[in-house]
């Protein structure tokens, strides 16, 4: 029975010596075998003959193929470690000698399956797998660990076999895929996800649950929308780059903006009307294209970006209105006075705090130019910004030169508005 993982073996007597592991796994293959007797088995009182000989550990890498064996395995685990093993990781404590074996990047239904095996050489059962022989590891059975797959054909695509589970760069283009693969999402390792010039339609919530993936490249597909639950996954601790691209998203939900480790986000070619207009908590945004689309204007937090690129060629400004658009309501309502109160004072809250509307309402609030917020109540008017501004480097708006483009800024008061009335004119 064998298991491909990285491995990393701790010893436990380091910190004592003042010594630290180098805290890194290689890739290994790990062998449940039964280990040859040294004597012939004699016949037992009875008549009886010798049982099974007793399982042993087998351990091996490219650069040591014969490996490394533990023999004892037989009442000699101290621990299992298997809080994270639907992540692929685990690690085995053993006794004698006093090792940590630490899993990693290893399939999950196979790491559990192997680590069940394991338990029943420590209980002294029969291990109902086949168990290995005590030979060395041909270097064929390394390249398993496959981490980079390319497919840019419909023919090369893999129908009756997985992939590769240690898989962390998989490109699938022009595959005529209409859906996003299941098989794909079993890969817990990986990185960078491909699925450009395809025919995906929607996306499976189930991608938020590749935990370690940093670009995601959808371009040229047939997507309407990116949904909130996405926004709300695991991604917003792990996606750094984003390319949406030559679809047809007409709006990206204000969920959006919860994806903070985003760096790189295309949108061109889309038929977007509008940016989330939180677009200003992107802090770590630094490349951004959204050329040809048909945005009207730009929302107020816009301008909080610091950005290295910006191309905004091809949408559809509109010059700004003269006169503002007033929604101010005098005396403030319970509903806005409470919710600029909590806003104002960071309270958390969530909807098994507050009605989900009213959730709903809080995240959509409006930022006044002096910090404050608004959700009903407010003065919106519009101006031009220079996109230098926000970018080093700035791609034309229009085929006359422009660099600048329309805002909105939002005023919680008559006063804000007054105090701000040069930046309107």
């Amino acid at each position: 029975m064998k298991l491909h993982c990285e491995v990393e073996v701790v010893s436990r007597h380091l910190p004592a010596l003042g010594l630290r592991n180098r805290g890194k796994g290689v890739r290994a293959v790990l062998s449940l075998c039964q280990q040859a007797p040294r004597t012939p088995p004699g016949p037992r009182a009875g008549g009886e003959r010798g049982g099974r000989h007793p399982a042993c550990l087998f351990i091996s890498t490219l650069k040591d193929k014969r490996g490394t064996r533990y023999e004892q395995l037989k009442e000699n685990i101290e621990q299992f470690f298997t809080k994270f093993v639907d992540e692929g990781k685990a690690t085995v404590r053993l006794k004698e000698p006093p090792v940590d074996i630490c899993l990693s990047k290893a399939n999950s239904s196979s790491l559990k399956g192997f680590l069940s095996a394991v338990r029943l050489a420590h209980r002294g059962c029969d291990v109902e797998a086949p168990l290995s022989t005590l030979t060395p590891v041909k270097t064929s059975e390394f390249e398993k660990f496959k981490t980079k797959m390319v497919i840019t054909s419909k023919k090369d695509y893999p129908l009756s076999k997985n992939f590769p589970y240690s898989l962390e760069h998989l490109q699938t283009s022009y595959c005529g895929l209409v859906r996003v693969d299941m098989r794909m999402l079993c890969l817990k390792n990986l990185r960078k996800l491909d699925l450009s010039h395809n025919h995906i339609k929607k996306l499976p919530a189930t991608i938020g649950d590749l935990i370690h993936l940093q670009e995601l490249n959808l371009n040229d597909n047939h997507l309407e929308s990116f949904s909130v639950a996405l926004c709300q996954s695991t991604l917003q601790k792990s996606l750094q780059s984003l390319d949406i691209s030559k679809n047809k998203i007409k709006a990206l939900p204000v969920q959006f903006c919860q994806l903070r480790e985003l760096t790189y986000l295309k949108l061109d070619d889309n038929e977007l009307i509008r940016l989330p207009f939180k677009m200003g908590q992107l802090r770590n945004l630094r490349f951004l294209s959204a050329a040809r689309n048909k945005l009207p204007f730009l929302p107020s937090e816009f301008k909080n970006l610091s950005l290295e690129y910006l191309d905004l060629f091809g949408n559809t400004f509109e010059q700004p209105k003269v006169l503002p658009v007033i929604h101010l309501q005098m005396p403030l309502t319970l509903l806005e006075s409470s919710a600029r109160t909590i806003l104002y004072n960071r309270i958390p809250y969530g909807s098994r705090i507050i009605p989900f509307h009213l959730c709903q309402d809080l995240d959509t609030a409006k930022t006044c130019v002096c910090g404050r917020y608004s959700i009903s109540s407010f003065i919106q008017g519009t101006t031009t910004m220079n996109l230098h501004s926000v970018a080093h480097t700035v791609v034309l708006v229009d085929n006359m030169g422009g660099t600048e483009a329309p805002i909105i800024s939002y005023f919680c008061s008559l006063a804000c508005y007054v105090n701000s009335c040069d930046m309107l004119k």
